[in-house]
């Protein structure tokens, strides 16, 4: 016998929408503008440049599926990165030291923000704002001024370029050009496809998507709603420490001024992901997909040659406002539906 298809979840169906929509613009854009998006690299620079991104809208979407925010992780970022520069070039450490000095930053934070909002019911928003405030803070004492990494190990990790065959171009002056991803972008899809396994088949994830649905019926299922929330934040501040690294690897660079601004590109990305706000929808694969399109709108305001910087922030937010009507409308026809079917079946009964 034939299995019954089961039907799209919210997630997925979300998941779906934001990927035929990226393709739809991104294939829009070859055809209208040509250039350089036509060119393999300039869909691989959106991975290069927005590596650390990915990391962080995947914590993101972590704790808004359990209905939480944080908007600590720009903060978290650019004391990540300073801290390291300093410490590498000033106090000796080396690379493993340095690695483990950026996921002990993220660490601390998504422990103790974890604690203040699970076990004290403080309001997320507010604990994390004043952690993305200290953190900010922190980085000033570290260090004020703007410094590049002089440690020679490093410099030679950030170098690495993976080289992918067949994907490259020849440039005017008859030159080939091969196609190349950044080491980061090997990291950053590899957490991608942990967290999906870790939100998909393991029962801390089934938790968080039963507690950022409806807590009352989680409570009743026996989830221990504060410890799955505390986790969800841990496990945030642990992938802001490693996106603050990878962020480090693609700049080479600290300053007080990084990542100003990570924390709502997060969560426009996540959002625009299939990720909602409430809490209880979403599917982390569609997160990096987020991300693309919000650089891929950055890239048609420049082929556009829109030269004012407001007009990436005014198509992110008229992108933004887009995804979250079409989301409602979406739920909202398919919560219909469901009514509808149930008392069909209930007058066939």
């Amino acid at each position: 016998m034939l299995k019954k298809r089961e039907p799209l979840t919210d997630s997925n169906l979300l998941f779906v929408v934001t990927i035929g929509i990226f393709l739809v613009m991104y294939i829009s854009s070859i055809f209208a503008f040509g250039g350089g998006f036509t060119r393999p690299q300039q869909f691989l620079n959106l991975f290069n440049e927005n590596a650390s991104l990915i990391i962080l809208a995947c914590g993101l979407s972590i704790v808004m599926v359990g209905g939480g925010i944080d908007i600590s992780v720009g903060g978290v970022t650019a004391l990540v990165c300073m801290s390291c520069v300093v410490c590498m070039d000033d106090k000796g450490f080396g690379i493993l030291a340095s690695i483990l000095l950026a996921v002990g930053i993220g660490l601390a934070f998504g422990i103790f923000q974890g604690l203040l909002i699970s076990y004290l019911d403080i309001q997320p928003f507010i604990v994390t704002l004043a952690g993305m405030f200290f953190a900010r803070g922190v980085t000033t004492m570290v260090e004020v001024r703007p410094r590049t990494v002089q440690h020679g190990l490093f410099n030679t990790l950030r170098d690495i370029e993976i080289i992918l065959p067949g994907l490259g171009y020849r440039a005017r002056n008859g030159n080939y050009i091969d196609a190349k991803i950044e080491l980061g972008v090997i990291i950053a899809v590899l957490i991608v496809i942990l967290i999906f396994c870790v939100l998909k088949w393991t029962r801390f994830g089934r938790n968080l998507y039963a507690v950022g649905g409806n807590i009352q019926s989680a409570l009743m299922l026996g989830i221990n709603v504060k410890r799955t929330k505390f986790y969800s934040y841990v496990l945030c501040g642990l992938l802001s420490g490693i996106g603050g690294y990878v962020y480090l690897l693609h700049t080479g660079s600290g300053a007080v001024t990084q990542a100003t601004g990570a924390e709502m590109k997060a969560i426009a990305s996540s959002i625009i992901g299939g990720t909602l706000l409430t809490g209880g929808v979403g599917n982390v694969i569609g997160t990096p997909f987020g991300v693309l399109a919000l650089g891929t709108i950055n890239n048609i305001v420049v082929a556009l040659r829109l030269q004012g910087p407001w007009w990436q922030g005014i198509t992110t937010g008229i992108m933004l406002c887009f995804f979250i009507v079409l989301q409602s409308v979406i739920l909202a026809y398919r919560k219909r539906s469901r009514t509808a079917g149930v008392k069909l079946f209930a007058r066939r009964k």
